[in-house]
């Protein structure tokens, strides 16, 4: 609501906390999206907004949205991850399921590890929580070494969550901001339990 009352015409959402906070709300994307803003969403929190409200004309970007809206990837846990204080610079302490994914396609592709046991690794760290999921965690249950692991991420370490926000920075820095996006036809339902959040958003 803070983006829509500063006049904001485009609105890129790239990550958003939870757990201790409440995320971005959908109905807050649907709101903007029938006020005529172009709305797009990727990398993490962005790219599941972006896969459950594209039916109501949100836009995603990115190999981690397209996961999401094809329905390769279902889990909201896949893009999370533990994180530092905002004191430390919200430092990532676990590994996303994302990107170890596009990090073990990318051995795959260079060829340092065959797909039976990139199959088995990502198996692996599927089955670790999000805030226990880190390479030396993946290491010790995959059976993969430390050493070769270590190896493998110095070579083809792929942060897919950062390459998706950049290609929204991208493409939201040429949107043009003096055409609004077309409205869309369906109606915004302002329930009452709306109502009342807008109104202390606006106070």
């Amino acid at each position: 609501m803070q983006a829509l009352r500063d006049g904001a015409s485009v609105i890129g959402l790239i990550d958003g906390q939870f757990e201790c906070v409440a995320p971005v709300w959908h109905k807050e994307l649907l709101y903007a999206l029938k006020c005529g803003i172009a709305v797009f969403g990727a990398s993490s929190m962005g790219a599941l907004r972006a896969a459950e409200c594209k039916a109501f004309g949100m836009r995603g970007v990115g190999r981690i949205f397209e996961d999401y809206a094809s329905g390769e990837r279902v889990d909201d846990a896949d893009v999370a991850l533990l994180h530092a204080p905002a004191e430390l610079g919200y430092q990532a302490l676990t590994v996303p399921l994302v990107n170890a994914d596009a990090t073990l396609d990318k051995a795959h592709l260079e060829g340092l590890i065959d797909e039976t046991e990139m199959s088995r690794i990502k198996r692996t760290a599927r089955q670790i929580h999000y805030k226990d999921r880190s390479w030396k965690r993946l290491s010790d249950l995959s059976g993969m070494s430390w050493a070769r692991l270590r190896a493998l991420i110095d070579v083809c370490y792929t942060d897919q969550k950062q390459l998706d926000a950049l290609a929204l920075l991208a493409l939201v820095q040429g949107v043009d901001a003096t055409n609004p996006a077309e409205v869309p036809a369906w109606t915004f339902n302002a329930t009452p339990l709306w109502r009342e959040l807008y109104d202390k958003s606006v106070k």
